[in-house]
This record gives C-alpha cells, structure tokens and sequence, in this order.
C-alpha cells in the first residue's frame, strides 16, 4: 500500500464516553480495502477489539504516540457516508452525547449475503432509471420549495383521497398527497428526499401516495418493521447516486443521502419521532441540524401546530404555510348529567351518519376496564410482582397487569385485605359492546394495540378506536366522536393539552367533507383550538404561556441525576454560565442511573438555558460525564452521574 494512505482515523462502536473520539491506526502493508466509510475491526487495550468505522484514511498523524495496526476490514461497503457522520457528530455533540451511539441509530446490522449481491452489481452498468410518472398537479403543492430551499412549517388540512393501489385502489389522508408532491420537486431536480413519519400507518399512506407521484421504484423505506436483510437492501440503495424518495421512521432521518432536497418530517409533535437511545435526539432537532448542514428544503408539517414548530417561526427559521382545505362541522358537547358516557348530540351525529357510511369513536384506552379497585376500600389494584395497575382486557377474562401481564389469581388487597374488585373505567372494548347495544343491527368494530385495522369500507358501522390506532374509511368518516377528552386533559404533563390536540386533529383529519365532528365534555382553549380553522393561534398560546415561565420549548433544559455529590459538582460546572437557572435539586430514588442501587436516593436537577448557550452547556455537560465515567468504580460508591438534555421526563408529571 502506498504510503500517502499509510494512517486510518476510526471511530470505535462503544457505548463509554471516554472512547468517544477518533482513534488513529497504521494501515499494516497488504491490508487492502481500507477506506472511508468501511467496517474494521481494531484493538483496544487488553488485545481485545472493537468494531468501529473508518472516518477519514491519510498520511498525516496526530498522534504521535505508538500507534496499532487495524486488525482486518469487516466490510468494503462504505455505509458510513460523509454527510451521515457530520450529521451523527453534530447531533451526538450538540446533545452532549456519543457519536457512537447515534450511528447505532443510523446504520443497520451488516448483512453479508446483501452486501455481496450489492458489489456484484456495482461493477455491471445499470439500467438508466424510469421517467418520472405523468402527474397533472405536480406542483400544485408549494410550487417552487425546494428549488429556492425553503424552511417550511406546513399546516396540512385533513380529509382522505383514493390512489391506486396495485390492481385496485385505497384512501389514504390527503397530507401524504401533499408530501409526495413535495418530494416529487426533489427528484425532478435529480436529488433526493427523505420524509420521516411517526410510525408504519403513516409510512403506508405515504409510500401508496409516493407510488402515484414518483413511481413505485424510486421509493426506499428504512424501517425497523422490515426483515434484516430487506432493511438493509434498503439501506444499500441509499448509497447510490439515483433520486429516491426516502421514507421511515425517527432513525430515516440518517438515511445516507449524497443530493438531499428535501427533507420533511410529518407530525413532529408525536412522542414517536423522540429517540428514546442516548443521547435521546429528537428527529425534529437531528432534521435541523441536517438541513443546516446539507442547505435543502425542510418541512415540518402536521394537521396540528406544535409549540416547537411554532417557536421556529417566531424566531423567522421557519416560514408558515398552510395547504388544502378541508371543510367538517365541528361541534362541542357538555357531558351528560345522568353519567352517561356519550352525549345526546353525539348520538344525534352517529345515527344521522351511519346512514350514509361508517362512524368512528375515538376513546382513551384499550380493553374492557383499564382499572380496577379494591370492591371494600376503593385502593386502586396494583399487580404484587411489579407494582403495576391492574386491569381487564376483555369481557371475562381475569385480572391481570397491564405492565407485566401477569395474572392476578387470589388477589387481596393490601389495605383491608378485601377479596372483592370493581371495574373503574370503560376501555374501547366496553365502549364497543355498549354502543352495540345501544345501535342494535350495526355491525361495530374496535382498533386498537390488539386489534389492528388499517381501514374500513363505507358500509355503515361504528369503528371505536384508540388514540393513533384510527383506521382509515373508504370515503371518510360520515361523523367522528371524540370521547374522553376530560380524561385526556386530567392528565399530568407539560403537552398534555397540546397532544390532546394534535389527536383530536389526527381523528378529525378522517371525516369525510361535510361530516359532523363532536368533542365531549372539552371546554376553553384546547376545544377552541379543534373547533377552529386552523391550530396556530393554541399553538402560540401555548408557547407564550411556556416562555413566561422558561419551560420547553422557550428554553433548553439539561436534566442531572446522581449521587448529590455528584450533582452538586455538575451544578457548580454548569453555574458561570449566564443566564442559566436551576430548578432543584429534588429526591428520586433509583432508575435513572444505569449503576444506580435499588432504594438508593438519588437527586435531580434541571438547568434551564437559552438555545445559544446550547454549545457551551452541552461542553460543559460532556466534561463532567466524562469525569464521573474515568473515576474508578468501588463496591458500594455512590451511583455515576447521568446528564441528559432536552429530557422530556421531568416535565411529564407537571
């Protein structure tokens, strides 16, 4: 090998922030195939190795030290592209976190049979890809996006639309039309496009519209759903230089794209798109932080505004725009005084529209009763293994806990040692059986984690569903209730009245034009906001609210858990920075730290800071990680240090 390629810079696949940085290796003489991007092996200390990702290859060293040899190369594919490791390390330091683990995030597993069918065709020419399908409203949508790469904070409409599907049709919502047009623009330039959605309902929708607008062969879907091998073929296609339209869930934002144009995240403010892996990056924040690095288009788009999105356009990153239109009569309705559980204006609506199509009743939970209490004390059931609440999935089956499933055989209640249990609670189960009763001769059907349905036709029945299990109806829903809206604002939580919206969006999104739309028992601000045109005026009252008092997202936060020591040191690191205020610290006990003992106490401390000393604190924050990690670990020392930024948890129960 020649010697101007004599040196190799590897980031090492672990989990332990004192190893994240670039590791340089001497590419030993006849070890062929190293390059950027490429899997190896290397050695670590105690001759033991670790795999890693080679960087960048060359002849200068920074390390003057002894240095290795790389041990052998896993792979010859370059699946860590350039742009994908900018982004891995922008993200992973802006989070104070590894860059390790974010690619854990990116990359998929190896799959060595894949691989070698894809460097078999990399040396055979390729067929030159199929034109574009004709589409009469291409550019109906925003025309002109991402040519002049405009930021975008889309307000879509609801309502649903037919496209075909194979040899018959499907409706999907017409939100994923939109999108396709959008990533149509990207690819009629000759780029490409990555649109993130929440979960596999939505990447349905869109792949089917994507079908229609770019062809069927330009789509690659990046999915956990997928079998190993399929994601990986996947996977392996982004690598090439062809326009694709991208599509998939959080982690579809790392998707290695050379010729990004657009990249577009749909429903931002669903928890799904947070990555629950450290360092925790929002695909929201790592699609920022893309955009900024690679200059194309972006578009956050929902049938509801989220504050986050919204604070983006008043800062002016992004600019407003809304499409569609969609027109529903919705309608609010007080609960009724005799306890039951739909209101009489809300059963005028289901029966006036089943008779023209289906009818959907969105509810809040699952099952048949999702609680019980003791039938003597009224002590809510817990479940004696872990502590769980207890419930019934149906009608008949026993108890059991809706944490870890086990069944509840001679329960007695620690309290007063009563036998006896009492169902709190109507699940969608129950709600089902109930409106069946009450509607004889209308078939009626429940969706929710155990019954999945991801459409109806439009004969006439009653569909009740879960919030974010809502089937799609052929046509649109002839009248969609939206029950448990009292339950679902009760909640404790910083959105909790800001999901409710966007759920309560997501259903009305369904109904068919002219179709009647009843939230019960909602009254103030977050019904104005369903019954409204648009939920931009809730979303910026909202944030106003959360500014004044320097909650999320008006600010950042850094969330530390430890030993007190421990975070009485971090706080101390955390203090010359101005600006920045310290909410605790407050008693936890246990969990958040991995090495943390059971019933240890432990405290927390939340650093609120503006976004521009985001650099600084996460520099700060990444030290001090550093130095409880390096310190040596003693049986019986208190537990290590934990720092995690824009941590949702402890704002949950507010």
């Amino acid at each position: 090998m020649s010697p101007a390629r004599a040196f190799a810079r590897v980031v090492v696949d672990s989990r332990l922030p004192q190893l994240d940085r670039l590791f340089e290796y001497r590419v030993p003489p006849g070890l062929a195939g190293v390059a950027p991007g490429v899997r190896v092996r290397v050695p670590l200390r105690n001759e033991r190795e670790a795999s890693g990702y080679v960087v960048e290859v060359t002849d200068a060293r920074d390390w003057e030290g002894e240095v290795a040899d790389v041990a052998h190369v896993v792979s010859t594919v370059p699946v860590l592209q350039p742009e994908v490791w900018a982004l891995a390390r922008a993200v992973a330091d802006r989070a104070a976190g590894g860059a390790a683990d974010v690619l854990r995030v990116a990359i998929p597993g190896r799959q060595a049979r894949v691989e070698k069918a894809w460097l078999a065709r990399e040396g055979s020419a390729r067929p030159a890809p199929a034109p574009l399908p004709a589409l009469a409203d291409a550019s109906a949508v925003l025309p002109g996006l991402v040519e002049s790469r405009r930021r975008v904070a889309l307000e879509c409409a609801g309502g649903v639309a037919e496209v075909a599907d194979g040899d018959g049709t499907a409706w999907i919502g017409r939100w994923a039309i939109a999108l396709a047009a959008l990533a149509r623009q990207a690819l009629e330039r000759g780029e490409q496009a990555i649109l993130v959605v929440p979960d596999h309902r939505e990447q349905r929708q869109l792949r089917l519209a994507l079908a229609t607008a770019v062809g069927e062969e330009r789509i690659v879907e990046l999915d956990a759903r997928q079998k190993n091998p399929e994601r990986y073929r996947g996977f392996l296609r982004c690598l090439d230089d062809e326009p694709l339209a991208i599509i998939g869930p959080r982690s579809a934002v790392y998707a290695p794209a050379k010729r990004l144009g657009l990249l577009a995240v749909w429903e931002d403010g669903d928890p799904l798109l947070a990555e629950p892996l450290a360092p925790g990056v929002h695909a929201r924040d790592a699609a920022l932080v893309r955009q900024a690095q690679s200059g194309s288009a972006l578009v956050l788009a929902g049938h509801a505004r989220s504050t986050d999105a919204e604070r983006l356009v008043e800062v002016g990153f992004l600019e407003h725009e809304r499409v569609g239109e969609h027109r529903v009569r919705v309608l609010p309705a007080a609960l009724a005084d005799d306890g039951r559980r739909v209101p009489a204006a809300a059963f005028a609506a289901a029966r006036e529209g089943l008779q023209h199509g289906p009818v959907l009743v969105q509810v809040a939970r699952p099952g048949h009763a999702p609680g019980l209490r003791c039938g003597d004390c009224g002590a809510r059931a817990r479940c004696r293994a872990c502590g769980g609440p207890l419930g019934v999935r149906s009608r008949g089956s026993a108890p059991a806990c809706r944490l870890c499933g086990r069944l509840a055989a001679a329960w007695s209640c620690p309290t007063c040692s009563g036998t006896r249990l009492r169902e709190v609670g109507r699940g969608s189960s129950r709600i089902a059986e109930e409106l069946g009763r009450a509607v004889p001769g209308i078939p009626v059907a429940v969706a929710d984690g155990e019954h999945e349905r991801l459409e109806v036709d439009a004969r006439p029945r009653i569909v009740v569903a879960t919030r974010g299990a809502e089937p799609i109806a052929e046509g649109g829903y002839r009248a969609v209730l939206l029950l448990d809206g009292d339950s679902l604002l009760a909640r404790e939580g910083l959105r909790v009245a800001e999901e409710a919206v966007r759920q309560w969006a997501t259903a009305r999104a369904l109904a068919a034009d002219g179709a009647s739309v009843v939230l019960a028992g909602v009254m103030g601000p977050a019904a104005a906001a369903i019954t409204g045109a648009t939920t931009v005026p809730f979303a910026k009252a909202e944030l106003a609210e959360r500014r004044a008092l320097r909650f999320p997202p008006a600010v950042r936060t850094a969330s530390v858990v430890g030993h007190p020591d421990a975070v009485a040191e971090a706080l101390e690191a955390l203090g010359g920075i101005e600006h920045l205020d310290v909410l605790g610290p407050v008693p936890v006990t246990g969990g958040p730290v991995a090495d943390a003992r059971p019933g240890e106490q432990l405290e927390r401390a939340i650093a609120r800071f503006a976004y521009a000393d985001g650099a600084r604190v996460a520099s700060v924050v990444r030290a001090r990680v550093l130095a409880a990690a390096r310190r040596p670990s003693r049986p019986g020392a208190p537990a290590r240090l934990r720092i995690r930024l824009d941590d949702h948890e402890p704002f949950d129960g507010l």
